[in-house]
């Protein structure tokens, strides 16, 4: 049976914060909120972690994983960013965008995208997240809260607590998110391209 925390949404508990960092760095698969729709995360490096993070989102190893990082400096650790890249994340991070980008050396072989060897990442506007990636002192290894079979994401934490709370380690309440997901911008060729549509606006991207 998984752990449920009652997270402060703008001044989240340093003590809870701790604890569910201690959790992930055990292994721990966690519920919570971002920006856009509840996500499941784990530690990034952590394999069994991964596969079981797969394995009850329904998904398998050939779907894109996105990389939650603190700030754009993280970015440029787990991707190759130019001058012009840099500009848009600087225009539009902390928000609800993922950006496709080119993986370096840093991220694990089996996070990046196999043939093209490319990474989602995003910088989410969320006191809470952004406070356990602060614990943690790096990013989070996540995906969209959406189960197998359902139409829509999850954004209401007592429904992810009903249905999860048996099969992952904790459940963050930090209010209802929305039924949104991040805009997705694939910044790997000479120009954005928008790859889906979501909360976040694509014209902050010339699209």
């Amino acid at each position: 049976m998984g752990q449920f925390f009652h997270i402060h949404a703008e001044n989240p508990q340093k003590r809870l914060i701790a604890q569910a960092a201690q959790i992930i760095r055990a292994g721990g698969v966690v519920a919570l909120p971002t920006d856009s729709a509840y996500a499941l995360v784990c530690q990034l490096d952590d394999k069994a972690a991964v596969e079981k993070l797969r394995r009850v989102r329904g998904i398998d190893d050939k779907h894109h994983l996105t990389m939650l990082c603190r700030d754009l400096s993280e970015i440029a650790q787990y991707a190759r960013v130019d001058n012009v890249q840099y500009r848009l994340l600087k225009a539009t991070m902390p928000g609800p965008y993922t950006v496709i980008l080119e993986a370096t050396k840093e991220v694990p072989r089996r996070l990046s995208h196999p043939s093209r060897k490319t990474i989602g990442l995003r910088v989410p506007e969320n006191a809470i997240t952004l406070a356990l990636l602060e614990e943690l002192g790096e990013p989070l290894i996540g995906t969209t809260l959406q189960l197998p079979g359902d139409e829509h994401m999850l954004s209401d934490p007592d429904e992810v607590r009903e249905r999860l709370e048996k099969q992952i380690e904790l459940v963050i309440d930090g209010g209802a998110g929305t039924l949104e997901a991040t805009t997705i911008i694939d910044l790997t060729g000479s120009e954005p391209v928008l790859v889906r549509e979501g909360r976040g606006d694509p014209a902050a991207f010339g699209l």
